[in-house]
């Protein structure tokens, strides 16, 4: 099953985001936060060395999707693929899909067992519909 890293420059938000994805998603598919900095991560910031611990820990052969919140999240998450053996930095996607529309969406299509390029694509469009909607 692809697995999911969520990176936000908030832990609460991370975590929170967590919780609203395994509501849609369930609790099977492999999702790990890295988020904050400093004492208990309650600091504003992004770490890439635990941003890799994360990928690391989510990875479970058929990929992982990182989502990034903003900014530096971005960075800190292309330092970490550096960070990763070239075997697993493969099976890693850095998506652009906004973070929590395409959370909640990548969770749901891992937990019915799309590939990491679905998984990806479809996160992807989540503000597809919203704005065809919203932007006439």
């Amino acid at each position: 099953m692809v697995g999911l890293v969520i990176i936000s420059h908030s832990r609460d938000l991370a975590v929170s985001l967590v919780s609203l994805v395994r509501q849609m998603a369930g609790n099977e598919v492999p999702i790990a936060v890295a988020a904050g900095v400093g004492n208990k991560n309650t600091e504003f910031g992004t770490d890439a060395v635990e941003i890799a611990d994360a990928i690391r820990t989510v990875d479970e052969g058929d990929g992982v999707i990182v989502l990034m919140d903003l900014g530096s999240a971005v960075l800190s998450a292309e330092t970490a693929i550096d960070l990763l053996p070239e075997e697993l930095r493969r099976r890693v996607v850095l998506c652009p899909a906004p973070l929590v529309e395409g959370a909640i969406i990548a969770g749901v299509q891992a937990s019915i067992g799309d590939d990491l390029d679905s998984v990806c694509r479809q996160a992807s469009q989540a503000l597809t519909e919203k704005q065809q909607k919203l932007l006439k």
